[in-house]
């Protein structure tokens, strides 16, 4: 903006008055008067003081009424950690095993292995002297394998286990064949009803690991 001084008839710049620049735009004075800083500041301590408060209450009500969680379905057995080291093992010398394997209705084996010339190991998984005691059945799984076995841990009394069968010492981690079990060798047809089953029944599992939804 411009005016012209009557003196010496320059032209002199001047900065137009802030009211002239608003009625320029259309905008309205504001009559709100801007709050000192202090205000500020303890407008906003007070606004995080009552965040913090309602955080804690939260978190208080949250923790009172949080029930205990629950087991995890991924807790083993400790028939069910030897298993698992017995199946390292096994995988090590090259067996494909299936845990809790049914060979026949009413019969349920801990541990089965398919060896890679097709021979067929039990192995049933003792956690204690009273497992062990209660267990009534595993003879009638010697017509199932070419070899039986038992496995324990460290602190099983491996003297209770009968003879003429093999021994498997073994903790959540690996396992170790202490005695070798006799070898039976099962006969062609069962074998081979054997193996077949064996093979399907580990297609059906990685199927349903696959898409349990069928």
């Amino acid at each position: 903006m411009y005016r012209w001084v009557p003196v010496n008839r320059t032209r002199v710049r001047t900065e137009p008055a802030p009211s002239e620049l608003l009625k320029a735009t259309g905008m309205q004075p504001s009559t709100r008067r801007a709050e000192p800083a202090t205000t500020q500041n303890r407008r906003g301590h007070s606004v995080r003081q009552g965040v913090a408060h309602v955080l804690c209450s939260f978190q208080s009500g949250r923790m009172q009424d949080q029930t205990p969680p629950r087991p995890s379905p991924f807790l083993l057995q400790p028939g069910q950690v030897l298993a698992r080291g017995v199946c390292r093992h096994l995988a090590e010398l090259n067996f494909a095993a299936l845990e809790e394997y049914v060979p026949e209705r009413g019969r349920r084996v801990d541990v089965m292995a398919m060896g890679p010339k097709g021979e067929l190991w039990v192995i049933e998984c003792k956690s204690s002297r009273a497992d062990f005691m209660a267990d009534s059945k595993w003879q009638g799984y010697l017509d199932w394998a070419d070899r039986f076995f038992w496995a324990v841990d460290a602190d099983f009394p491996v003297d209770i286990l009968p003879d003429g069968t093999g021994l498997i010492l073994a903790d959540s981690y690996g396992a170790e064949i202490i005695r070798m079990g006799p070898e039976a060798k099962l006969a062609g047809a069962r074998r081979s009803a054997v193996t077949r089953k064996f093979a399907r029944d580990a297609a059906r599992r990685l199927r349903a690991w696959r898409d349990p939804q069928v």
